[in-house]
């Protein structure tokens, strides 16, 4: 049997159903592991609280009561709030701050039996693309310390990649579960926006949030997603009335030598869409990058694509009209969201509060001043701005209307192709500061992802290889609203089918 920690959610939840190791067993194992915080992972670690959730998935697993994932640890980004564990939303505006509840995602997954090992650090109030925003310090990338691991959930990828968890939870606002999740060489999903609960997740953008799991490999995504979804109404206005479904459904087990098809009778080759803007593919090859995606990103593309072609998948290029207006449209939405949300964050109810003040005003403008750093501010400065009187036109409207111009060009990208695929970032982690003092260039860095986050359609990144800085490389899938179980099924074959979702950094 293969190390505790190297084991998948998948594995893990077979083992301990079949009484192979025990949950307080498997929760001692990761605890040992988390010692001394590696990559700075964890912003709240408490034992007691892990272990007691262990015994009593133990007792359930003796009644006969378990849920489906009953006893496997599994670890939360700091932006859902939690009862037994600090949240901070990596600022320092929440330090020490403590829930009366529990998220939904987090909720939901406990009761399918989940143990929690803690907090996971993030870029503050998961506004970045490096995890250097982090109030608490930044996230270190196992597969080289040096570089940063991705944001805003840096932590929850760091975590998996160094097998300090098998599992996280993440967000997603304009790709930070995908781009963390392929600088660090695991798999993640962002599911179709609305099938998540919001609930107790501390609201950056309301519109453009979503919780996803982070995992090893398809599989474990599928797993997670199927026990952290489901309409969530009475508590949650953005929650889709929509019956949850067991996204692992349509995943082939064993692997199968059947061609991959589109969903349908006809039983027609499915088709992947490759944005001609994003990578030019001609007659089987990426021969030019119109984005700038580096040439170590392109080649790990193209074998992936070609993967595809093998597995019975045709390939071809499409055009996506707009999605080069994502950057400015997205940094105008969110802020604008930013600067709505966190004008709840004044000093008054809960939170930080300045200590010295002449008046309500000067409070607020103090107690706003200490607890949020630089790039909070920048948000907020910059989501006012489009949002004042004069402005709101000229900006944030014209950003809201091209941003339907952008899902609409999904709806007829897809009347052309089942799935969309490409980079999930034009390069490779960068090193730690390298961008630190230059926000617009963090921003580019998302090119690949906003597009599908504006649309509100599910996407999830899948490691395809190593550059040749010898750093994880990962591809974008993009689906149709409500496609998540096919999306994880089309990853889950080229899983079947590679092995680069089982590499892991030297040492780990």
């Amino acid at each position: 049997m293969a190390d505790l920690h190297d084991m998948t959610v998948a594995e893990l939840a077979a083992g301990l159903k079949q009484r192979d190791f025990s949950a307080v067993e498997l929760a001692k194992r990761f605890l040992a592991r988390m010692g001394g915080n590696p990559h700075n992972a964890f912003l709240d670690i408490d034992s007691e609280v892990t272990l007691a959730q262990a015994t009593a998935s133990d007792q359930k697993i003796a009644d006969g009561t378990a849920g489906p994932l009953e006893g496997v640890p599994i670890a939360h980004k700091d932006i859902f709030v939690t009862r037994e564990f600090a949240t901070t939303a990596g600022s320092h505006m929440l330090k020490n701050y403590r829930s009366p509840f529990d998220a939904t995602v987090v909720q939901r997954l406990r009761e399918a039996g989940m143990v929690s090992l803690g907090k996971l650090n993030c870029d503050e109030f998961a506004m970045g693309s490096a995890n250097e925003n982090s109030a608490y310090g930044a996230v270190t990338n196992p597969w080289d310390t040096t570089r940063i691991p991705g944001g805003s959930s840096g932590g929850s990828a760091a975590a998996v990649a160094a097998r300090l968890a098998p599992a996280a939870t993440g967000t997603d606002t304009g790709g930070s579960i995908r781009q963390p999740a392929a600088f660090c060489g695991i798999t993640g999903i962002k599911p179709t926006y609305g099938r998540a609960s919001r609930y107790g997740m501390v609201a950056f953008a309301s519109s453009l949030d979503q919780a996803g799991p982070m995992a090893r490999s398809a599989e474990d995504c599928a797993l997670l997603l199927s026990a952290m979804c489901g309409p969530d109404l009475d508590r949650d206005s953005t929650s889709l009335n929509v019956a949850n479904e067991d996204f692992s459904r349509l995943l082939v087990l064993p692997a199968s030598d059947k061609p991959l098809a589109k969903a349908g009778k006809d039983g027609s080759a499915l088709r992947i869409g490759v944005p001609d803007h994003w990578l030019a593919w001609e007659e089987g090859h990426a021969s030019a990058q119109v984005d700038g995606c580096s040439p170590a990103v392109r080649v790990a593309i193209q074998n992936a694509l070609h993967a595809y072609e093998q597995l019975g998948a045709v390939v071809q290029s499409i055009p996506l009209p707009h999605t080069q207006l994502s950057i400015p449209v997205y940094y105008i939405v969110c802020a604008a969201e930013a600067s709505s949300n966190l004008s709840r964050f004044d000093g008054v109810k809960f939170g930080h509060r300045a200590k010295e003040f002449s008046d309500l005003a000067d409070m607020y403008q103090r107690t706003r001043s200490e607890g949020f750093g630089d790039e909070v501010k920048r948000r907020i400065m910059i989501g006012s701005y489009v949002l004042s009187h004069g402005y709101y036109d000229a900006y944030y409207l014209q950003a809201q209307k091209i941003r339907r111009l952008i899902a609409d060009g999904f709806q007829t990208a897809f009347a052309q192709c089942d799935v969309i695929a490409g980079p999930v970032a034009p390069t490779t982690a960068w090193k730690l500061g390298d961008k630190a003092n230059d926000p617009v260039a963090n921003y580019l860095a998302d090119i690949f992802t906003l597009p599908a986050s504006l649309a509100g359609l599910p996407c999830m990144s899948i490691p395809v290889g190593l550059g040749d800085t010898g750093l994880p490389v990962g591809l974008q899938l993009i689906g149709n609203y409500l496609q998540e179980a096919s999306l994880l099924n089309l990853a889950h074959r080229f899983q079947q089918v590679t092995q680069h979702h089982l590499a892991k950094p030297e040492g780990v």
